[in-house]
């Protein structure tokens, strides 16, 4: 299964999608906002499959946070879980192109599912 790092600022919605992805097989990290995500990145970029962060997060936002792993680590599969999908998918904003979007709410079972779907891409 993967290594995920997950970067979500709410921490009730960070605690229950990590436990939901552990329960899934996948190791997480999860992080309180960008600004921790990236320095935990930093730390160990190669060892995280995944990179999968809200967008919209105090400090360096999600856009940004996986823009820079990218920069790091091209090729880092890259998933936004956000509210705000029109903002990763405006042709204007320095998101990966190659990132996957799911957006707020969803079942955890479609993010499981999701996330099985791209690390098998």
């Amino acid at each position: 299964m993967a290594k995920i790092l997950l970067a979500e600022d709410d921490g009730s919605m960070r605690d229950f999608l990590a436990k939901a992805l552990k329960r899934a097989g996948h190791d997480v990290v999860a992080c309180a906002d960008g600004d921790e995500g990236m320095s935990v990145f930093e730390a160990n970029q190669d060892q995280f499959d995944l990179l999968l962060t809200d967008i919209v997060m105090p400090g360096i936002d999600g856009i940004e946070l996986a823009r820079r792993a990218a920069e790091l680590v091209p090729g880092l599969k890259i998933m936004f879980i956000t509210g705000f999908a029109a903002v990763a998918l405006n042709p204007g904003s320095s998101a990966p192109t190659n990132a996957k979007v799911l957006s707020k709410p969803f079942h955890l079972r479609e993010l499981v599912d999701e996330v099985d779907r791209v690390m098998a891409a």
